[in-house]
């Protein structure tokens, strides 16, 4: 499912317009996004966490080369079902 279905079943179950499926969607992916940038978590009870998780510096190998490389730390989202949507899959 992509993001225009994701609206288009949004507003069959709501029955509000597309329009403000796609403004309400659009404001919550800026609004995690936000949240995420600022190293906060945001938890939703039964859905799931998105959190920011720190990645440390290691060596890795560039494929087309074989020459070893260092891949530097960085900060990458991640989130984690909870117990409701693992039990709805």
């Amino acid at each position: 499912m992509n993001k225009a279905m994701l609206v288009d079943r949004m507003a069959d179950v709501t029955k509000f317009s597309k329009s403000t499926c796609k403004e309400c969607l659009e404001a919550f992916i800026t609004t995690v996004g936000k949240a995420l940038k600022q190293d906060k978590q945001v938890v939703l009870t039964g859905f799931g966490t998105w959190k920011v998780q720190k990645r440390k510096s290691r060596v890795g190998v560039n494929p087309a080369t074989g020459k070893k490389m260092t891949i530097p730390a960085k900060k990458v989202p991640t989130f984690r079902a909870g117990k409701a949507l693992k039990d709805l899959v």
